[in-house]
């Protein structure tokens, strides 16, 4: 199948970036360097890990905040993000910051229990901090404000604090008083605002796929307004499932009533590499576009181990709310201007490395072996003999490629660090060969600043056609060298799959679930299952690989909604058409 005309002209501004040496690309899980948790320093447990995430954009640039980080990033791009170190910061950090830029100032304040203040700074990129007020006023036991979230409505210049982290309690919501420094009006005058209910939204229901019958958890508020209305969006059911996503309700009014969006989750990714959508903020890029951040989940060294992604997002014409999490980790497009088409970043650039052969320098263990690199497995790994130098990772691609960008995942596997300092950052180089013999330098850190990357992103300043990739290792600051993925995007150059036939979509007599069946594509690498309220705007995606059943029972699904569903085949040199479209 021939390349669309749109791909070509795609393909040809990438190139025409790269020349200017600006990367046009990034690929989730964003490429930052995620700092070493102290937490379980006392069980001797070392793990990157970044959760929660906030960005902001503030005087057209860009400002993430991360749980338990000591501080937070600056970007100009999007993609090139600065770590700040602050000059105050607490003792015991910042989990789920609230940050919110109001013309020239932007605000921050941390998840507590307990009286805290509201920071703010004119100049966040030199990591200055003042107080706003001493402290908040103490609510009751157990309420909060955990996870919280500041709003500003610019119509009204009304302020408000919404918050809330339990499977017990709701979201809540309270107005602050402008006259006295961002303060609660009263300690008791806050509201009850939205809880789950799992009986009625699938997606709400707790454990992997949703399987689980303990009662879920709610968190993550964060409030939005869009042409005059008030998306309140959440997140649930738990941080530690593939289901995590975030949902929203929408009203007139800044404190409610709120409505339950027949769409919802917003943004949700149960499938893929890193899975896992929940907890984020939605804010608008410098163009305008919309995105919405998340949190996948890792989870090799401890339960909380995570990493932050962003998708593209927006309002349709009828006001729903969606995050694009289609292909959601593979290469995108950087935005230059505005862009209507919720597909327009997608790359086109597809996966060339899944379940293909590796060979190694070496491996420690019958566990943690070269196979394991290219299985698309969040929780397998590979680890070298030793931390070394010169050790080294080949990948066959089974033919002649044009290879476009790599992903290069680290692991703490057995990891005695505890402190991103300066001694903590990552260095490699790319090689590529047409035969496995003769080798080609295509990328090499050591010429370039020393940063941090376990989730390593390199785009290859001009395409690369050959068969053979290979890691070649420098350093990297653990007690072992362990890789959990190394992922090659571009085109293998060939037939892009058919579209999948006899598809199929009965619910279940729980209304919350639908079996999904379709029949085999024989060149597939693996499907999109989409699906959504109305038959154009199938805005959900649950992507397999072809080595699974080709059969899928969705568990997200609301009582009283009807649906529609329709499949798409991809390989390593494109993507079906889309299916007819469905319903149950």
């Amino acid at each position: 199948m021939k390349k669309s005309l749109l791909s070509f002209l795609l393909s040809c501004l990438s190139i025409a970036l790269l020349a200017q040496n600006k990367q046009a690309t990034y690929c989730n899980p964003i490429d930052i360097g995620y700092r070493y948790n102290f937490e379980q320093m006392n069980e001797g447990i070392s793990y990157r890990s970044g959760a929660d995430p906030v960005i902001v954009t503030h005087k057209n640039e860009y400002y993430l905040f991360v749980t338990i980080s000591g501080g937070w990033w600056h970007s100009k791009d999007l993609v090139n993000w600065n770590y700040v170190v602050p000059d105050k910061w607490p003792m015991e950090d910042m989990c789920a910051p609230a940050a919110v830029s109001v013309r020239d100032t932007l605000y921050l304040f941390q998840s507590t229990f307990q009286q805290r203040p509201i920071f703010y700074s004119t100049e966040p990129e030199k990591g200055k901090l003042k107080f706003l007020n001493r402290w908040l006023p103490q609510l009751p036991k157990d309420i909060g404000p955990w996870d919280p979230a500041l709003f500003h409505d610019p119509d009204t210049d009304k302020w408000y604090m919404y918050w809330g982290s339990s499977n017990v309690y709701p979201i809540f919501g309270a107005e602050l008083d402008k006259s006295r420094n961002l303060t609660y009006k009263d300690k008791t005058d806050y509201k009850p605002l939205i809880f789950l209910d799992q009986y009625q939204h699938g997606w709400e229901r707790f454990g992997p796929d949703h399987s689980d019958i303990v009662k879920p958890f709610i968190e993550g508020a964060w409030m939005t307004k869009h042409n005059g209305k008030y998306y309140l969006q959440y997140a649930g059911p738990g941080t530690e499932y593939n289901v995590y996503g975030n949902g929203t309700y929408v009203g007139d009014n800044p404190l409610g009533p709120f409505t339950y969006a027949p769409y919802n989750p917003i943004s949700y990714r149960p499938g893929g590499y890193m899975t896992g959508a929940g907890h984020g903020n939605t804010f608008q890029d410098v163009y305008g576009n919309y995105w919405n951040t998340g949190t996948p989940w890792l989870a090799v060294n401890w339960p909380m181990e995570r990493r932050i992604s962003m998708f593209p997002a927006g309002f349709d014409k009828e006001g729903q709310m969606y995050s694009n999490t289609r292909f959601g980790d593979w290469p995108h497009y950087l935005p230059t201007g505005k862009w209507d088409n919720r597909d327009a970043l997608f790359t086109g650039w597809m996966l060339l490395s899944y379940k293909k052969p590796v060979t190694v320098s070496s491996q420690q263990d019958t566990i943690h072996v070269a196979k394991n690199l290219t299985d698309e497995g969040r929780q397998s790994f590979w680890v070298a003999k030793q931390n070394k130098a010169g050790e080294w990772a080949s990948i066959d691609l089974g033919r002649e490629s044009e290879v476009r960008a790599l992903q290069v995942n680290y692991i703490d596997y057995k990891n005695n660090v505890f402190d991103s300092d300066s001694s903590v950052y990552t260095l490699f180089k790319i090689w590529g060969s047409k035969d496995g013999k003769k080798w080609e330098l295509l990328r090499d850190l050591t010429k370039e600043p020393k940063r941090d990357r376990p989730c390593a992103y390199i785009e290859l300043e001009k395409p690369y056609k050959g068969r053979f990739i290979k890691y070649e290792h420098v350093y990297v600051k653990a007690q072992n060298l362990a890789i959990g993925e190394i992922r090659v995007f571009g085109n293998g150059l060939g037939q892009a799959p058919t579209t999948p036939q006899k598809l199929m979509a009965k619910r279940q007599k729980d209304e919350r679930n639908v079996d999904i069946s379709w029949e085999k594509v024989p060149n597939a690498v693996g499907y999109n299952i989409r699906w959504g309220i109305e038959k154009d705007k199938l805005y959900q995606t649950y992507q397999v690989y072809a080595d699974q059943p080709t059969s899928l029972q969705i568990r997200a699904l609301n009582l009283g909604q009807k649906y529609y569903y329709a499949i798409e085949a991809f390989n390593e040199n494109g993507v079906s058409a889309l299916s007819g479209v469905v319903g149950e």
